[in-house]
C-alpha cells in the first residue's frame, strides 16, 4: 500500500512539472511567436521590389483579379486564431488577455507541426454576432480562420454562421479538432479489443462544444446514431426531456442530439450512462474524480475510456486501469494514448490551404481521422500506443494530403494539384518549418532556455 501510494505521488508530480517550468519559460521568452521574412533580402535595394515602387504591379494585378491576392501574397498559408477568452482550457471565462498565451501556443503548434502561419486575434467582446462580424472584417487577410475557446452554446452559432457567411475555411478546434483526434484513438482501440465502430455503444460524458461535434462526426464515419448515449449535467439525453424541450431554441444542436441517440431510452444520471458501454469519451469538468472508479468497472469488457478534459482528466489514467479499462487516453502529453487536438488542426488547415478550399466540413475531418489511425496502425499499434505522435511528424503531410483530397473531392478546391504534388508541398513546408527553427536555435537567435532541473529546483 505505501509503495502504490508512492508511485501516485510520483505521479502527481509529473503532471505538475508542465506548469511550473510554464511559469518560467514564458516570461523568458515573453511569447512564443513572431514574424520573419519568407522573401530574398539581399541589400536594401531588394525593397524597391518587396515595397514601394515595385509592389504597385501586384496591387494592380490583384486589382484586375482578385484571385491574384493567393500568388501574390501570403494569404495562401496565414490563419488567424480568434477568441474571445470565454472557455479556456479547463478555466473558464478568463477573458482575451489571459487566453493569449493559449493562442500563442496555437498558433506555434500550426508553424512547427503544419507550416502554417497563424496570428492570434483575442477579442475584447462577447457578443457573437461581433465575433462573426469581425471574423467578415478580416477574412481578405487570411486563407483560414480557427475558432477558439468559445464558450457553448455561442461557439455553435458562431461557426454556423461563419461557415455559412465567409468563402475560406472556419473551423472551430475545441469542435472539430477534438472530434477528429478522438474519432482516429477510438478507430484503433476498437481494432485492439476486436470491436466494430457500427456495432459499439459509446458514452460521450460532456455535451459542450467537443462532443456535440465528435457525435456529428462519429455518424459521418459510422457508428449508428441510436447507440451514442450523451450525457450533460443533468443527466442522460433522451427524446422529449423536458428542459431540452424548453431551451431547443437557445441549443438546437443538444436539442437534435438527444431525438438522433439513445435508442433504447437510457435515462438516469452519468453513472448509468457507464453500464455496459464500450466505450466513454469524457470532455467535461476537469478532475480528478470526475469519473469515479466505480462507474468504470461497470463497463463492458475490454472497455475503452478517454478523459479528455486539460489540464487534468476526469479521472487518472492508472485509476481508470485499475477499474477495468484496457484501454485509456487523456489529452495530456505526459501520459500515453494523448488524444489531443495538435495531431488534427496543424495538418489539416495545411490541407485546406495547398488547395485554397472555400471551406472545411465534417468529412474531411473522417478523412484526416482515418489517415491518422492508418498511419498509427501501419507503424504499430497497441493498448498504449493507439495514435501518432507528435514527433512522428511525417503523419501531418499524409494527414494534410488527405484533408485536400477530400476538399477536391467535395468541390470546393479552387485548385486541384495532383496527390503528388500535394504531398511533395507539404512536406517541404512542414519539414521547412521544423529545420528553420531548429536552425534559428543552433545560431542563438531563439536563445537556449534555463535548464527544467533548475527552474524546478527554486519553484
Amino acid at each position: 500500500m505505501d509503495e502504490k501510494k508512492v508511485t501516485v505521488e510520483k505521479l502527481l508530480e509529473k503532471a505538475k512539472r508542465p506548469a511550473k517550468l510554464a511559469l518560467a519559460l514564458h516570461p523568458f521568452y515573453e511569447g512564443k511567436i513572431q514574424v520573419m521574412p519568407k522573401c530574398a533580402v539581399s541589400s536594401p535595394a531588394d525593397f524597391a521590389i518587396w515595397y514601394t515602387p515595385g509592389v504597385a504591379a501586384s496591387c494592380r494585378k490583384i486589382k484586375e483579379n482578385p484571385n491574384e491576392v493567393w500568388n501574390h501574397t501570403n494569404r495562401s498559408n496565414s490563419v488567424a486564431v480568434v477568441s474571445d477568452g470565454t472557455r479556456v482550457l479547463g478555466l473558464g471565462d478568463i477573458g482575451p488577455e489571459a487566453a493569449m498565451p493559449v493562442m500563442e501556443g496555437k498558433a506555434l503548434l500550426f508553424k512547427y507541426l503544419g507550416g502554417v502561419d497563424a496570428f492570434p486575434l483575442c477579442l475584447n467582446t462577447k457578443d457573437p454576432d461581433e465575433i462573426i462580424r469581425t471574423c467578415q472584417l478580416i477574412q481578405p487577410t487570411f486563407g483560414g480562420i480557427n475558432l477558439e475557446d468559445i464558450s457553448k452554446p455561442k461557439c455553435f452559432y458562431v461557426l454556423d454562421q461563419t461557415r455559412e457567411k465567409l468563402n475560406i475555411p472556419v473551423w472551430h478546434d475545441d469542435q472539430q479538432g477534438t472530434a477528429t483526434v478522438i474519432l482516429a484513438g477510438l478507430l484503433n482501440a476498437l481494432k485492439i479489443v476486436g470491436k466494430k465502430p457500427s456495432e459499439a455503444l459509446v458514452t460521450l460524458i460532456g455535451v459542450g462544444s467537443a462532443n456535440t461535434r465528435t457525435a456529428y462526426v462519429l455518424f459521418r464515419a459510422g457508428f449508428k446514431p441510436g447507440n451514442l448515449i450523451l450525457v450533460d449535467t443533468k443527466g442522460i439525453l433522451y427524446a422529449g426531456r423536458p428542459d431540452l424541450e424548453r431551451t431547443k431554441e437557445k441549443n438546437p444542436w443538444k436539442y437534435e442530439l438527444s431525438e438522433k441517440t439513445n435508442s433504447e431510452e437510457r435515462r438516469g444520471s452519468t453513472e448509468d450512462a457507464f453500464r455496459g458501454v464500450d466505450a466513454v469519451i469524457a470532455a467535461s469538468k476537469p478532475g480528478p474524480g470526475t469519473i469515479k472508479k466505480d462507474w468504470v468497472r461497470k463497463m463492458a469488457t475490454d472497455s475503452i475510456v478517454f478523459a479528455c478534459a486539460n489540464p487534468v482528466p476526469e479521472i487518472w489514467p492508472w485509476e481508470a486501469k485499475e477499474a477495468g479499462a484496457r484501454i485509456v487516453g487523456t489529452g495530456r502529453s505526459d501520459f500515453p494514448n494523448q488524444i489531443n487536438n495538435s495531431l488534427g488542426f496543424p495538418a489539416i488547415f495545411r490541407g485546406v490551404l495547398d488547395v485554397k478550399a472555400t471551406t472545411v466540413t465534417d468529412d474531411m475531418c473522417v478523412a484526416a481521422a482515418r489517415e491518422l489511425a492508418l498511419f498509427a496502425e501501419e507503424r504499430g499499434i497497441s493498448e498504449n500506443d493507439i495514435a501518432p505522435r507528435m514527433e512522428e511528424w511525417e503523419v501531418y503531410p499524409r494527414e494534410a494530403v488527405a484533408c485536400a483530397l477530400q476538399s477536391i473531392k467535395e468541390g470546393v478546391a479552387r485548385i486541384k494539384p495532383s496527390k503528388q504534388e500535394l504531398w511533395e508541398g507539404a512536406v517541404s513546408i512542414i519539414k521547412g518549418a521544423r529545420e528553420s527553427t531548429h536552425l534559428l536555435m543552433k545560431k542563438g537567435f531563439i536563445p537556449a532556455a534555463p535548464k527544467p532541473e533548475d527552474i524546478l529546483a527554486t519553484s
